[in-house]
């Protein structure tokens, strides 16, 4: 139940992660609500998740799938927050009894963005022609370093782990030639100007959800969901249900080697899919275009080429 404040009005209350990138989109999502309904009032609930207390170990080796949104949809099934925020594609795409994803807002920049130490004058090959040979580049994503490897073999691809401003730390220091990072993440933290170049999305294909917000309340909470509805765009929300229905069809978690592009216009909406093995030697991809417009129908094209791509053998690359 949302809170009645003192000076009146109604109190909502999100739950967030409380790193920097999380409450910019936290207060972001709190704006979208408060010019969508003046009057009401917003608190943040900040929540530690086992994906920010473990920085050591890989998210897959973690179990990969909703370590970094698992205690967020437990404060708000436990009633201390009305909704969550999350970075859509952390959210996993099998759905939480009692939660609802009711709203997801207009997208931002949904590829990913190459930040070198020392860039060479070659952009080719989607923009990785601007780290050297055998350069050690660094990336938490499964996803990034397949399809990196796919392009190019003779790079040292490695994991790297903490938030944005931790990853070009330890860029600057030395530790790694070069960093992959999501676009919208560093926009959103003013850091546009460290990126060297934004790579092909047709090259390295985005995440499932990438630059989206997946905003999630219960189930029950008639006045947050339609609250959430008001500011929800319905563009980013078919695309990324097309997008979530082939990633749940595929049975793959969210850090799987899995990427995605979508688009449309007109009630028709295309997808491309791509599958890779973790050491980025095998590579199996589809596209669709289908008309899509409800949810439902959104979802039937992220199946059907989830089937396409199963039945190229995706199955046997995401489990290794």
């Amino acid at each position: 139940m949302n809170d009645a404040g003192a000076a009146g009005g109604v109190v909502v209350r999100i739950a967030t992660r409380a790193s920097r990138l999380a409450l910019w989109q936290a207060h972001h999502v709190a704006g979208l609500l408060s010019a969508s309904e003046p009057g009401v009032r917003v608190k943040l609930v900040e929540v530690s998740t086992e994906g920010d207390r473990d920085r050591d170990r890989r998210l897959d080796a973690m179990g990969g799938t909703g370590v970094f949104t698992r205690e967020v949809q437990q404060t708000v099934l436990d009633g201390r927050a009305d909704l969550a925020v999350h970075s859509l594609k952390d959210l996993p795409t099998e759905a939480v009894d009692g939660l609802v994803l009711a709203s997801v807002p207009q997208r931002g920049e949904s590829g990913d963005a190459l930040i070198v130490s020392r860039p060479l004058d070659g952009t080719d090959d989607g923009g990785l022609g601007a780290i050297g040979d055998r350069d050690r580049i660094g990336t938490g994503s499964p996803r990034r370093r397949a399809q990196i490897r796919y392009r190019r073999p003779d790079l040292e691809v490695s994991e790297i782990r903490g938030n944005v401003e931790t990853r070009l730390r330890k860029l600057d220091e030395g530790e790694f030639d070069a960093v992959v990072l999501a676009v919208a993440g560093l926009a959103r933290l003013g850091l546009s100007e460290r990126i060297t170049t934004v790579l092909d999305p047709e090259v390295i294909l985005p995440a499932v959800g990438q630059g989206a917000l997946g905003l999630e309340c219960r189930e029950d909470d008639v006045a947050t969901v339609g609250r959430l509805e008001a500011i929800s765009d319905p563009a980013t929300h078919l695309a990324t249900t097309a997008e979530r229905g082939m990633l749940f069809r595929l049975r793959a978690g969210c850090h799987a080697p899995v990427g995605v592009r979508t688009g449309g216009n007109d009630g028709r909406l295309w997808l491309h899919g791509v599958v890779l093995d973790p050491d980025g030697t095998r590579r199996v991809e589809a596209r669709l275009e289908a008309d899509a417009t409800t949810l439902d129908a959104a979802k039937s094209l992220g199946v059907a080429i989830a089937d396409e791509l199963l039945a190229s053998g995706a199955a046997e690359l995401i489990s290794g």
